[in-house]
């Protein structure tokens, strides 16, 4: 098993182009490759209620098997327990998964596995040196299937490799000097659930890390519907966080609550205040 410890943000319209054309990136050239993913669950939905993933991947002729565990964090940043190796297929490698994550549901979880969801997508990735640590910067652009939905993906991942994750933060700071950007705490299989369900869930508000995680969590879902309702949701959320009255922090909250108001939000003015306000607050919220 390992420790995964990364930064997640999502790019608007704009994104990915400006991201290729950052001075950061200048002389650098990406590994590229085409990834299909399939998503498995029970039919009761038992790994996503506990919060795991597990997938199978195509990759340059290999299928991997992967599981993801509950993450912890906010703001974007998260850390989760990962499993991966690769399996003969077509299908699941069950023996593989005793005693794992899943296995451990209880009886008859393995048995009653089955394919719930697809993702595609063209990554693009990037090896970085910043603030010195080692840094995997990769660039997902493609789409989630699901129920016969379709949603766009179009992120960035930041993953730690060595260093302090400090790095994670200074890094996505630069960025967003020039890039339309925001935290996403959605994972593809949260949004690939939500997508098969047809309804987001929030979660709930309570101290600053966790109003900043509600805020998220509903333009993660805005930007997945389209639906007004949610740039509402985040706008309270940040309305509530601001209402603690923590200096700092509540001008930030209050600033980026104004700026949702605004039909073009998702510029890198706002995604420089909301990195500055995650970066401030304490990321222990469970992640989907």
């Amino acid at each position: 098993m390992s420790h995964e410890i990364e930064l997640k943000l999502a790019l608007g319209a704009t994104g990915p182009e400006a991201l290729r054309r950052h001075p950061l990136l200048a002389g650098v050239s990406p590994r590229v490759a085409s990834l299909g993913n399939t998503y498995y669950d029970t039919p009761r939905g038992e790994l996503e209620t506990a919060r795991m993933a597990l997938r199978l991947r195509r990759l340059d002729g290999r299928l991997l098997q992967t599981v993801k565990t509950r993450g912890a964090g906010g703001g974007g940043l998260s850390r989760r327990g990962e499993w991966e190796w690769e399996v003969p297929g077509p299908g699941l490698d069950l023996a593989g998964l005793a005693g794992l994550p899943p296995a451990e549901l209880g009886p008859g979880v393995l048995e009653r596995l089955e394919a719930r969801f697809t993702t595609d997508f063209r990554r693009e990735t990037w090896a970085l040196r910043h603030d010195g640590a080692r840094i995997e910067l990769a660039l997902d652009e493609g789409e989630i299937l699901a129920g016969g939905r379709r949603v766009p993906i179009r992120e960035l991942e930041l993953e730690l490799e060595a260093g302090e994750p400090a790095a994670l933060w200074s890094l996505a700071e630069a960025l967003a000097e020039s890039v339309a950007l925001r935290p996403s705490d959605s994972s593809k299989a949260a949004r690939g659930g939500a997508l098969l369900d047809g309804a987001w869930r929030l979660p709930e508000g309570g101290n600053a890390g966790a109003w900043l995680h509600r805020a998220v969590v509903a333009l993660d879902a805005l930007a997945d519907t389209g639906d007004d309702a949610w740039r509402e949701a985040a706008r309270e959320a940040f309305h509530r966080l601001a209402g603690l009255g923590d200096d700092a922090p509540s001008d930030t909250a209050a600033r980026l609550a104004e700026t949702l108001a605004e039909p073009e939000w998702l510029t890198p003015s706002f995604g420089r205040l909301a990195l500055a306000l995650a970066r401030r607050l304490p990321g222990e919220a469970a992640l989907a």
